[in-house]
This record gives structure tokens, sequence and C-alpha cells, in this order.
């Protein structure tokens, strides 16, 4: 039986998947702001790796397909993909990949249910056996998995760790004890342990408090994490009862995680709604951390942290002010596939 394993987000990668929103989808009301804010993540990814991009009909692809050329992105390293989807937010939809010992993948498909049954979710739960049958993925490869997980609730560290937060799953897993689901964490992700976190939360985030919104595993046992130094702030308990967890996590040899904060972001407000808006929604790919701007004086300070924790790669800021209107930012937006993933398709 094949040793599979399940890499970190700062592995090699073949490509970042992600789906173009359209006047179909809840971007409707403000598609042109959105659709300027995919032209700058989908020009800053396509600088360092290729774009498989989901697009709804060849509708929306020639109308992708015009906006990106001309902003000067590259269209030889842009795939175009026509499917069907619900939604952009393809962390959550897409394939959690596995790979073995010689590089082989395995993607793993487990049930999407749009967030706990708040929003359909039928195309998006289909959506990694439609890529397959288009001969992005390799249908052979794939294996449906019978419990609900969304990518953008589960941190690796490509070495046996996995951290989640115990708020989401037990939403989607109400029967399940903790026990229970770390099992099939463990299992199904050839995982060695689980950490979870009990405290941290996003108003305005509809995901039941996704890791990837509030803690973020990075390379040689550290951890980037949404820290709030605004006593005034609703979030301040939360995030510092959280940071006080990280605190007390211990590394596989016994170690303290080497903890890099990020700053507050001013509210951003919506018609007096409050939007999710969190520095640790980064996207790191093949050279790059993309890290998320909010017209804010805070961004620049994000971006140094990130440059700390990521010496080695480039940091550079994608303006996703508008991508919060919809509760989501760049991480939400993406999938990365592991380098090898795509060889065999």
């Amino acid at each position: 039986m094949p040793d599979w394993r399940f890499p970190a987000e700062w592995e090699p990668q073949d490509a970042v998947l992600l789906a173009w929103p359209h006047a179909g989808t809840d971007w409707a009301e403000r598609l042109a702001s959105v659709e300027a804010t995919f032209v700058a993540l989908v020009g800053a990814i396509a600088r360092f790796e290729p774009v498989l991009l989901c697009a709804a009909d060849g509708g929306v692809a020639q109308r992708a397909r015009g906006l990106l050329a001309a902003a000067g992105v590259p269209l030889e390293r842009v795939r175009f993909i026509e499917i069907e989807y619900d939604d952009t937010w393809l962390r959550d939809s897409g394939p959690i990949t596995l790979r073995d010992a010689a590089g082989a993948p395995r993607f793993l498909d487990f049930r999407f249910t749009g967030w706990g049954g708040k929003f359909g979710a039928s195309r998006d739960d289909a959506l990694i056996a439609g890529l397959a049958a288009r001969g992005v993925l390799d249908a052979a490869r794939i294996e449906r998995i019978d419990f609900a997980l969304e990518g953008g609730a589960i941190e690796t560290d490509g070495r046996g760790t996995l951290l989640s937060t115990w708020r989401c799953l037990s939403k989607r897993h109400p029967r399940l004890t903790r026990v229970q689901v770390s099992e099939v964490l463990r299992t199904e992700l050839r995982q060695q342990r689980v950490l979870w976190l009990e405290h941290g939360y996003l108003e305005g985030d509809d995901t039941d408090a996704h890791i990837d919104t509030l803690a973020r595993l990075a390379p040689d046992d550290a951890i980037v994490f949404q820290a709030c130094d605004d006593r005034a702030d609703a979030h301040h308990a939360e995030l510092a009862a959280m940071a006080a967890e990280l605190a007390e996590l211990r590394t596989v040899d016994g170690r303290p995680y080497r903890l890099f904060p990020l700053p507050w972001p001013r509210p951003v407000l919506d018609a007096g709604r409050r939007l999710a808006a969190s520095y640790a929604n980064f996207l790191i790919i093949n050279g790059a951390v993309l890290v998320p701007a909010y017209d804010d004086p805070a961004d620049v300070a994000a971006a140094a942290v990130l440059a700390d924790a990521f010496p080695d790669r480039r940091i550079i800021p994608v303006p996703c002010r508008a991508l919060i209107w919809q509760n989501g930012s760049l991480h939400c937006l993406t999938m990365q596939i592991p380098q090898g993933a795509l060889s065999d398709a």
C-alpha cells in the first residue's frame, strides 16, 4: 500500500486552481470590482506558476481571457476549463491532494455541503469529478470520501501535523466526538496528530471559523496568526485566547512553535455589516507569498511579518477589499495542486 503524504502548501506546486466570477454567482452586484481583483490575483500567480482557471461557459472564459490579456497577463500560463460551479471559493470545493513516495497523486474528494448547508452546493460538490471528466485530473486517482470537509478548515506542515478549529468541525459533524473526527482526519489525510484550537473567530465569516482565516502553519515549525491589539474591538478577547492557545502548542519533538502575529486591520464595514478582513488568508506559491491588502495602514506591516516568516519568498500584496464583501479573501479562492500531481492527467 502506498505511503501517502499530505504536502504542506509551501512545497513545490504544479499550478493553482481558481474559478472566475460571473453574473450567475453572488458576485453579480459588484462584478466589475471583483473581476479587477481576479485579474490582479491571476496575474500575480502566473508570474510564478501556471493557473488552472475554471469558467462557467464559453462567454465567461472569453470575458476572463480579454480582461487578463488587457492587463498583460501571459495567457500561455493560464489553462481555461469550462465547467459549472455554484461559487468561486475553490479552497473548499477543490481537491485535497496527497502524494506517495514516488510523487504520484491521490485527489481526495470530500463532501462539500455549502459550509454546513448554508448555501446550495450541488455543482461545487461535483467539481472534482467534473475536472476529471475534462482531463484536468486523473479520474483513477480520485477518491470520494463520505465526510464533510473544506480545504480552508485544515492546515498541515507536510510532516504529519494537522491544525484545525473545533468550532468548525463540530458544526459539520455535531453527532461525532472530537476523538472520532480526529480519527477520520488522521486516517484520510495520513496525519500523525491533530491540533485543535478552541478560540478564534472573525465577524462576517460564514465558515464557522476556518483555520485559514486565523492561524497558518509555516516552514521551520512556525505559525503565522491573526492577532488583535485593539482592546476595544469585539475580537480582542477571542483572538488573545487563541494566541495563548498557540503559545501552548508544541512540535512533535516538544518545542514551542515560532509565532508570527499579524497586525489587526481597521474594521471594514459595508452597509453597517462588518466584513471578515484577515491577513492570515495569504496564499503560498512557488517563490512567493500573496498577502491580502485592504487599503489599510496595516497592509505594510502585514507584508513585513510575512517576509520574516518566509524569508526565501517574495511578498506580493493583492487588493482584496472587494473579496471580503462575500466573506472570504484570496486563500479562500484558490487551491494549489502539488508538484507532479498533473503529470499523468
